[in-house]
């Protein structure tokens, strides 16, 4: 397989799982926790969601064609904490078509598209380098809705990866296995469905 379609696999693999961490965090919360927002400085779990959901609709709507940073977008309203309806169903609605716009224009790329210039508020980029920028982008934020909702979480929390002293049980089963050339995610997404 040519390298730049490992490479675009690769990246849907990783969204994907780290799609999947998120909602797996947010599956374990109250509705009304993930509006939480302990101080003026900080986001709710809603709030970073909103703002995901702009960022992504702006970046991979016409991804090749047109600025990332759509004239339409807002982005200081993404970080306002007033919700028309705070509700999960709401807010998942905006999460799955942020996500949504996200894998349409990934499956969308050729290898060949990966060295386009594309431009971010009039900055140019290379693709590959856009797409790159958005598998750190994402993953934080997703690091911070998880890293939220186990403070909230105010009944056990079930782990999304190698359960807190239970990494030499971990390593156990990973080396009584043969080698074999996988993504790292095959096992994981598994494991969190």
């Amino acid at each position: 397989m040519e390298t730049s379609n490992i490479y675009l696999e690769s990246v849907k693999k990783q969204m994907l799982y780290y799609k999947t961490i998120a909602e797996k965090a947010i599956d374990q919360l109250e509705t009304s926790q993930l509006f939480i927002t302990p101080n003026y400085d900080t986001n709710s779990i809603a709030t970073i969601i909103k703002h995901m959901h702009g960022n992504m609709l702006s970046r991979w709507t016409d991804f090749l064609t047109t600025d990332g940073e759509k004239e339409w977008r807002k982005r200081d309203e993404e970080f306002d904490a007033l919700f028309e309806n705070q509700d999960k169903k709401s807010l998942l609605q905006l999460w799955e078509e942020g996500w949504q716009c996200f894998f349409n224009a990934i499956h969308s790329l050729q290898p060949e598209d990966l060295s386009k210039i594309i431009y971010i508020r009039n900055e140019g980029q290379t693709a590959l380098d856009a797409i790159n920028r958005q598998l750190a982008h994402y993953p934080y934020h997703v690091g911070q809705i998880v890293f939220y909702a186990k403070m909230l979480k105010q009944t056990e929390w079930n782990s999304l990866s190698i359960p807190k002293n239970k990494s030499n049980e971990y390593n156990t089963d990973k080396f009584s296995k043969e080698k074999e050339l996988k993504h790292f995610t095959d096992d994981e997404l598994k494991k969190l469905q």
